[in-house]
């Protein structure tokens, strides 16, 4: 199967990186692919939200569950664990898919997130993410979501932004097919 590069939204300060064209029924797997995720603002989580063809705003119905594994610079701490509070039951919110990043230079985030079959008219939207940040508190911190949009609809645009602030970022969007 070949990875095709639709399109790269590189970001800087923005207040989101939204993917509006281009999902469509062309591939049944999308893969958003994000480097350098550095907030304006330090100890900001990145989120993820999606909306259904002909509807208006990033508000979609979504339930996922989310777990991470941690370990600080100091190595006194190590962990992983299922995060509550870092998961939705049928919410509409924008879903974290990091934990808080730090602002400074040596702080950033990357990782990937993949949509399976957005055209699809039938069936829910499922989709996961891995990241890894080097978190505020001088932390490496890998997180794990995966969920489903809630909707029979097709997916056609994909909206990335910290939970508050700007950022910047570049985040690439390829078609599996």
């Amino acid at each position: 199967m070949a990875m095709d590069l639709i399109t790269t939204d590189a970001s800087s300060n923005a207040a989101s990186s939204d993917f509006t064209s281009s999902i469509d029924s062309t591939y049944k797997l999308y893969i958003f692919k994000f480097y350098d995720v550095n907030p304006a603002t330090d100890d900001v989580k990145f989120s993820v939200q999606f909306n259904v063809a002909g509807q208006s705003g990033f508000n979609e119905t979504i339930t996922t569950t989310a777990f991470r594994a941690i370990h600080n610079e100091a190595d006194s701490e190590a962990a992983l664990a299922y995060q509550t509070g870092g998961d939705q039951a049928q919410g509409t919110a924008y879903q974290i898919i990091t934990d808080s990043i730090g602002s400074g230079g040596d702080e950033s985030g990357a990782g990937e997130l993949f949509l399976f079959n957005p055209s699809n008219t039938t069936y829910v939207k499922h989709f996961y993410s891995t990241t890894t940040i080097l978190q505020a508190d001088d932390s490496a911190r890998q997180y794990f979501i995966a969920g489903y949009v809630n909707a029979t609809g097709a997916v056609d645009e994909v909206s990335f932004k910290m939970a508050s602030g700007n950022m910047d970022a570049v985040i690439k969007m390829y078609g599996v097919g």
